[in-house]
């Protein structure tokens, strides 16, 4: 089995795998699937927003940003497993591509599903107070 890429391949972040443990926004499977992200202004105002909100979020560190497109792992509190969250900022589109996905074990008991969901919700808060 080859190992998932990080980053973004023509316009597209990683497929996530067969097992239970990824959502994202570009994704086939609809149990998997998220809506993404509206951009709010330009490029460099929706990536603030982002990344402001990925500051607030505990146990998170930026591993790797350009442009149009940033990566960050999340560590687990207990078992301190990590998760790679990545963003993806189509500017073609006007919309914000996600990706959040366990690195390790098959299922994750919903816990990308529910850190994406936590963070739509903030940033759709977000961006409603800045217009």
């Amino acid at each position: 089995m080859s190992k998932t890429y990080l980053g973004v391949k023509d316009g597209k972040l990683a497929p996530c795998p067969s097992s239970p443990n990824c959502v994202s926004t570009q994704a086939e499977d609809d149990s998997k699937k998220m809506a993404p992200l509206p951009f709010v202004g330009d490029l460099k105002e929706t990536k603030d927003h982002v990344s402001a909100l990925l500051k607030e979020m505990d146990r998170t560190e930026v591993e790797n940003e350009t442009e149009r497109y940033l990566h960050a792992v999340v560590t687990s509190k207990l078992m301190k497993f990590k998760d790679d969250v990545e963003f993806y900022f189509d500017e073609e589109e006007g919309l914000v591509h996600f990706r959040s996905a366990s690195r390790v074990g098959y299922s994750d008991m919903g816990v990308n599903r529910k850190r994406m969901e936590s963070f739509t919700t903030s940033y759709n808060e977000q961006v409603k107070g800045a217009e």
